[in-house]
């Protein structure tokens, strides 16, 4: 195996034996976990150690990115907040701001032993409709329980700026597109244009997770309705928690439709429930108002295809580390159809 771009087993096991006190850790195998297309991801296991001693290392993709995305610092201080909430998050064992050491800031957590579902299900995992449907309440229960969270109990009281939220989330997603836009797409800049015109007042604030989805969380090998770890934690501010609950609708196919944008089909598998009812979950876990919610669908689809644009950026740039990014960027137009249907024919 080759040295893994972005953090080379040599640099990585010193600097660890010495961050983390042990030995151990001075000479490690570095694998790049192979999901994600935005932070680099990688299991660090010490030479000769079993595979369950393995700790995970983030940092950001190693070419040039927008100054506000990949932020590292702030992922580790989310990650670490929320430790002893209702929230499953792994335990942060390390930051290193030091850019010297690996050429940008990285931070080591415990590795977390759960399933991972991208494009499939596991053989013999979650097999029934009725353990499909449980993958997906304790999806929204533990959406709704991050949505719960106190951020002054937890020191994340100056985390984001919740007041004008949703119209700086507009303008910000507007800009990187701006900044990454790989043609002329009209209809793209005119969804914009409608998002921020229609900007609903928000009801309430939290800590926002920016990308939650299944694949961004590790189910419990033995009971699938319990989430073990929510990951990807580099989007998460303050602010309006339904932007959570439209993005997760960009992600979740429901049976009977194939959507050019989806990544995986898993959740069109008998048993997993369809959109709306997953807000009704989530409703009925937090008591949130959902009657703006066509708008965050509209405005999910939105940041996602700024997020493709973005990747199509940084893929033709060189810089994600191996990932294939084929196909990316048909999805940007489909993204737009259907967010311009949720503005104005109310499709979820």
């Amino acid at each position: 195996m080759g040295t893994p771009v972005g953090a080379d087993p040599g640099v990585v096991g010193p600097y660890l034996a010495t961050a983390l006190g042990h030995e151990k850790w001075r000479s490690v195998r570095v694998e790049l976990i192979a999901a994600g297309m935005s932070n680099l991801t990688y299991v660090v296991t010490p030479e000769g150690g079993p595979e369950d001693d393995a700790v995970i290392l983030r940092r950001p993709p190693t070419g040039a990115v927008l100054a506000t995305a990949h932020d590292m610092v702030r992922e580790h201080r989310v990650i670490s907040a929320l430790a002893g909430t209702p929230v499953p998050v792994p335990r942060t064992l390390h930051l290193a701001t030091d850019t010297s050491v690996l050429g940008a800031p990285f931070y080591v957590m415990e590795r977390v032993v759960g399933v991972h579902v991208v494009n499939e299900l596991p053989p013999g995992y979650a097999d029934e409709p009725a353990q499909r449907g449980a993958v997906a309440d304790g999806l929204m229960d533990t959406l709704a329980a991050l949505h719960a969270v106190d951020p002054t109990s937890v020191g994340l009281s100056d985390f984001g700026r919740p007041e004008g939220f949703l119209e700086r989330q507009v303008r910000r997603w507007t800009k990187q597109w701006d900044a990454t836009r790989d043609t002329d797409r009209p209809e793209l800049d005119a969804l914009a244009a409608r998002l921020a015109e229609t900007v609903p007042a928000t009801r309430r604030t939290g800590i926002t997770h920016g990308d939650y989805r299944l694949d961004n969380c590790l189910l419990d090998p033995q009971t699938p309705g319990r989430v073990r770890a929510v990951l990807d934690w580099e989007m998460s501010t303050l602010g309006d928690p339904l932007t959570d609950l439209g993005m997760l609708f960009v992600y979740w196919p429901q049976a009977g439709e194939e959507r050019a944008v989806s990544v995986s089909q898993v959740t069109t598998l008998p048993g997993f429930p369809t959109r709306l009812e997953l807000a009704e979950r989530y409703a009925a876990s937090s008591g949130a108002d959902l009657s703006d919610l066509n708008w965050y669908v509209g405005f999910a689809y939105f940041k996602f295809a700024a997020i493709v644009a973005g990747i199509v950026a940084r893929s033709a740039a060189g810089a994600m580390a191996g990932k294939d990014t084929t196909g990316y960027a048909d999805k940007i137009d489909p993204c737009v159809e259907l967010g311009r249907a949720a503005l104005e024919d109310g499709a979820l």
